[in-house]
């Protein structure tokens, strides 16, 4: 990654991509991971967590073990200090129950919730949602691919949440080059359930009271319990027009926008270099 501009020299070509695209395509999600654990340098799963995230977790621990080593793949949670308390204690769960390697990224140069409204302003999310988000997730994010030479990160995203997401493929590149690895994207909520429930994996207990997709407290809420798996991610920023949180909207456009309201204004500091 350049510490200028922030890209990277992606690892395989459009028509590479396309290639393994095709490849992969129909794999279960233990293939996909295999393959990306085999063939991909400098590979990271972020995550906050979510059900998916999770079985993708355990999946990746049943891998190391067959090969008889630790967790393969390093974790990076974006801790936005706006998490469920809940959330906050599911990574130490999982850090002690898989052994995983974890890097917890914040805010620049904050270290609570107090802390972030005395520097940036009470409730950004609702004064400057794009701010914000730029502030607890694309920076942090960005950061943290810069320091640990991130190159290509496992997500938990799925066909099945909507939105933006029902045209994923098993592997995309965004636009600053960096790798993104999309291991269970053909399953249903329920079928990733059902996984976590078999392997008895650790998971947020706000799942057992009706939550599905969890984010920031004050960005979540509780979906409609008969809409089903189209409706998964509906409790998350609800009135909005939105469906991401910024981590996976254009990197340069999201940062372009910060910078120019950071020079218009002093209501909201500069990020860290």
């Amino acid at each position: 990654m350049s510490a200028d501009d922030d890209s990277l020299t992606p690892q395989y070509s459009p028509e590479e991509i396309d290639e393994v695209n095709k490849q992969l395509e129909g794999k279960t999600p233990q293939e996909v991971l295999v393959w990306a654990i085999d063939n991909i340098d400098g590979l990271y799963q972020t995550t906050a967590f979510g059900l998916t995230g999770l079985a993708a977790v355990d999946m990746i621990s049943k891998i190391g073990i067959e090969r008889e080593t630790t967790h393969p793949v390093p974790l990076i949670f974006l801790d936005t200090l706006h998490h469920f308390p809940e959330t906050v204690q599911l990574s130490q769960t999982v850090v002690d129950t898989y052994l995983a390697d974890l890097h917890v990224y914040k805010p620049p140069r904050v270290e609570s919730a107090e802390d972030f409204a005395a520097k940036y302003g009470d409730r950004l999310w609702e004064s400057d949602e794009a701010s914000y988000d730029y502030l607890v997730k694309v920076e942090p994010a960005a950061r943290a691919y810069q320091d640990l030479g991130v190159r290509a990160v496992i997500t938990g995203r799925r066909r099945s949440q909507g939105a933006e997401r029902a045209g994923l493929k098993v592997l995309e590149v965004d636009e600053r080059g960096l790798l993104k690895v999309n291991p269970l994207i053909s399953w249903s909520f329920k079928e990733v359930k059902a996984y976590v429930d078999d392997e008895g994996v650790p998971y947020n207990p706000l799942l057992d009271q009706g939550y599905r997709s969890i984010g920031d407290v004050h960005s979540t809420h509780k979906p409609d319990p008969n809409a089903g798996d189209v409706a998964e991610r509906s409790g998350r920023w609800q009135g909005k027009s939105k469906s991401e949180c910024g981590l996976h909207s254009n990197y340069w456009d999201m940062k372009k926008r910060f910078e120019e309201k950071t020079a218009t204004t002093a209501a909201v500091p500069a990020p860290v270099a």
